[in-house]
């Protein structure tokens, strides 16, 4: 069963297994426990139990986007017409669904949504405009914003 932070706290080897890994998630458990200072049969465990608890939703692996063809960033704010259960449901299968999409977030606000997608530039932008997100239903309205550099990303919140 999974806990809640409150029920157990981290202690600091907990939250340095979690830095490394947020680091590098390929290392393997001997070197992961050479670099927190333990030995490979706790460490082990303390992954494990982390993974169970939650702490660590999953592994995943960080790809260049430049070189797939999607080197832009664009922000999304969006409204939606109306907020019942049945668009909301709609709108969060469609966004799913888009292989632009890296990101949705509801947020408060004047916007409902921002949605964080990768594109080919202002075309591929425009494509994505007119040919996937105009077509989802019950959307109001919508405002974008290139991104021009990403000053951080992956950070690590409350482990230091």
């Amino acid at each position: 069963m999974k806990e809640s932070s409150s029920d157990r706290s981290l202690d600091a080897i907990d939250r340095r297994i979690l830095r490394e890994l947020v680091r590098d998630g390929r290392l393997s458990n001997a070197q992961l426990a050479e670099r927190v200072g333990l030995s490979a049969s706790p460490c082990w465990q303390r992954t494990r139990r982390l993974e169970s608890e939650g702490y660590i939703q999953g592994y995943t692996a960080i790809l260049d986007r430049e070189l797939l063809g999607v080197p832009e960033t664009v922000l999304i704010e969006v409204t939606l017409e109306r907020h019942d259960d049945a668009v909301l449901e709609n709108f969060g299968r469609q966004m799913a669904a888009m292989p632009e999409v890296i990101e949705v977030w509801l947020v408060t606000g004047e916007y409902d949504y921002v949605i964080k997608v990768a594109v080919n530039g202002t075309r591929g932008y425009e494509e994505f405009l007119r040919h996937r997100l105009y077509k989802v239903p019950g959307i109001r309205h919508s405002r974008s914003s290139f991104a021009l550099r990403c000053l951080k990303q992956g950070g690590v919140p409350v482990l230091e």
